[in-house]
């Protein structure tokens, strides 16, 4: 079992654009993997046999961060939006306020779909990412 690590933080990176997109959040879902499976029946036998057909895209949300190579994912950004679709491996770290990784997830072919950025306010001095969603095709 994992012990509860207070104050605990998620560094995330992909690798392939430029010095890589990074960046750090408080909170990480879509670590899921979610394979397809065909069911094929030969004749004359009560058991069927199960065949891979493929893995199903899924949705990878990060929330409240910061991003440390904001021009790598601008860069992302603006070559999906011009049809050129790159998709990147990367990493997630579960990190203890220290810094030290308690645990860590590699993500497979992902590609951006969805930025949420935070409300602009000039009296305060935030610049932060409120949530970006990727779809990817696995996570180990």
């Amino acid at each position: 079992m994992f012990d509860f690590i207070p104050a605990s933080f998620f560094t995330v990176h992909f690798e392939g654009i430029g010095a890589g997109v990074s960046g750090e959040f408080t909170s990480v879902s879509g670590l899921d993997v979610e394979f397809e499976w065909e069911t094929y029946s030969e004749g004359g036998t009560n058991y069927p046999r199960r065949f891979f057909k493929g893995v199903v895209p899924q949705t990878l949300v990060l929330e409240q961060g910061t991003l440390s190579g904001a021009d790598a994912f601008a860069e992302w950004i603006m070559s999906v939006n011009l049809g050129i679709t790159k998709r990147l491996n990367g990493t997630i770290e579960l990190r203890a306020p220290s810094g030290e990784v308690k645990r860590e997830w590699l993500v497979t072919d992902a590609l951006p779909v969805k930025y949420i950025g935070p409300p602009l306010n000039a009296m305060k001095s935030e610049l932060a990412v409120t949530r970006l969603e990727f779809i990817h095709n696995g996570c180990f």
